[in-house]
């Protein structure tokens, strides 16, 4: 397959899987509301992807496809699989241990997580009956994580890129089977929990499959510390700590949020719906803009270092400040026009809007951090955008705590704490990492890149104001046009064309750079369509 269609397919299927993901929690939102047992999936859904993220697709696994790579071309295929048979054989022991352990000790850990149930023992058994089905997803992830990276190194793309979507798919058939058999609201939460393990298992399964269809034979043995485990492990130290400072910052927000009665299904809610842009900006960056930074910066090309970190960061910020805007703006109107139905109330959506829009304005400078990380990598830097990751985890936490906090002394909904210091240190961590390139001189904000910047956030200014003037009819409009869910989308469409006809007229972007996006260099990294 063609490094074009590689990108169009692996496009196409993060993108679908992203609209699935975002159907499966309307659905959710509708069947739970923002009530106990909302409270009580997000908690159990937490548990295995938030170490999924440091253990199967975190650090040692990126650690992994290197060392696979290296010995695949220089000891040939046989001699590759032993190496990944060892990797998967270690990781999937400590795994599988881990999630043993955490599903015997699950009735202790449930009642500091979801505090605020503690006296309520239905919610509490239901609660850790679901994260008890849940965590063995952990287990087929890890299995799932590694054959993914033989895969892509053989240059086969499509497979590991389309089976997360069935995370999606089997958790919607759980979520629809109550319109054809009677389910109480815990029975459905059991039966959606299962199915994400489920979901886990068809992922694994048709990964091994398509692994060995490329005629490479794995074996799960007894775990060894060879030398190319230690290799990886090696590797993996500086990602790990980075990591393990990231998953510290999600247990502090999931212990503060469970003593809150449906805070964590708020706090879930928003995060969902501002990843959304963000994973889909990171596909164009991860297949085009990433590449062509690192190999600038390898070769010593100045020059063209800096014209294309200028470039990456204007089209990462005209990719990203539409969404971010419409977020910030009209965060109400987004919410209860997707959401609002059955035990999802308006009263729900007004909450979750009051904590979207913390998380809007730190947007994108998540994204800005994508852009601005590579140039250290190039110069095989890992160090410094560790501790600086660190740095703004620390923030986040101490910040977060404190206004989480406070706000609750003063009848103010905590969360809002929360989303604050989230957006603060990814504010931090993007001045920490473009103030180190311009200290060291390894970019500077030219007079170029400083104009088109302006001209970006001049067409962002008027697509706000069209969006601000819908919000304030929004009712009206809902009315004019028999549905909200048309409203919000012909606002949303309005409101893209100005923004993208200002963008041309004000000559922030042209369309040669928007099609070099399209474009997928050598080198690219994968772009995982999204777990969650």
């Amino acid at each position: 397959m063609s490094l074009a269609r590689n990108t169009i397919v692996q496009s196409t299927l993060t993108l679908g899987s992203r609209i699935l993901g975002f159907a499966r929690d309307l659905v959710l939102s509708a069947r739970f509301g923002q009530g106990p047992m909302m409270d009580a999936f997000t908690t159990a859904l937490m548990l295995p992807n938030m170490f999924r993220r440091l253990f199967a697709e975190g650090a040692f696994a990126q650690a992994f496809v290197p060392i696979y790579g290296g010995v695949r071309a220089a000891e040939g295929e046989e001699a590759a699989a032993v190496t990944a048979s060892e990797a998967l054989s270690f990781l999937l022991a400590v795994v599988a241990a881990f999630c043993i352990v955490a599903q015997v000790a699950m009735p202790w850990i449930m009642p500091w997580l979801l505090s605020a149930y503690r006296d309520n023992p239905g919610v509490m058994v239901a609660a850790v009956t679901a994260a008890q089905l849940t965590m063995p997803y952990l287990v087929f992830m890890t299995i799932a994580s590694l054959l993914s990276g033989v895969l892509n190194t053989g240059g086969q793309f499509a497979l590991s890129a389309a089976v997360p979507v069935f995370l999606n798919l089997c958790t919607l058939v759980a979520l629809f089977a109550p319109a054809f058999i009677p389910m109480s609201q815990p029975d459905i939460l059991l039966a959606v929990s299962a199915a994400v393990t489920v979901s886990g298992v068809i992922q694994a399964g048709l990964l091994w499959w398509g692994v060995r269809r490329l005629g490479i034979r794995l074996r799960i043995s007894w775990p060894t510390l060879t030398t190319g485990v230690r290799k990886t492990l090696t590797l993996a130290i500086p990602g790990v700590l980075a990591g393990g400072a990231l998953q510290i910052n999600a247990v502090v927000s999931q212990f503060l949020t469970g003593s809150d009665v449906g805070a964590r299904s708020v706090l879930y809610n928003a995060d969902r719906l501002y990843q959304l842009p963000l994973g889909l900006v990171g596909v164009a960056i991860g297949l085009a803009l990433v590449p062509r930074l690192t190999k600038a910066f390898v070769s010593g090309d100045h020059e063209g270092g800096q014209r294309t970190l200028d470039d990456g960061i204007t089209l990462a910020m005209a990719f990203t400040l539409p969404a971010a805007v419409a977020l910030f703006v009209m965060p109400f109107v987004v919410i209860d026009a997707t959401m609002t139905r059955d035990a999802f109330t308006s009263a729900d959506a007004a909450r979750t809007a009051d904590v979207l829009r913390q998380f809007a304005w730190g947007v994108p400078a998540f994204v800005l951090a994508k852009v601005l990380t590579p140039p250290f990598f190039a110069r095989m830097d890992t160090r410094r955008p560790m501790i600086f990751a660190i740095t703004s985890v620390v923030i986040t936490v101490i910040l977060g705590a404190g206004l989480f906090f406070w706000f609750s002394r003063i009848g103010v909904d905590g969360v809002l704490g929360l989303a604050i210091a989230t957006s603060v240190s990814a504010w931090v961590n993007v001045a920490l990492l473009g103030g180190t390139l311009i200290r060291e001189k390894a970019w500077h904000a030219s007079p170029r890149f400083v104009s088109r910047i302006a001209r970006v956030l001049a067409a962002s200014a008027a697509m706000a104001g069209v969006l601000f003037a819908a919000s304030v009819f929004y009712e009206d409009l809902s009315r004019w046009l028999l549905a909200k869910e048309i409203a919000v989308l012909v606002v949303c469409g309005v409101g893209g064309m100005v923004y993208a006809a200002c963008l041309i007229a004000f000559h922030a972007v042209t369309p040669a750079e928007l099609k070099a996006v399209l474009r997928r260099e050598p080198g690219a990294p994968t772009v995982n369509g999204g777990l969650d």
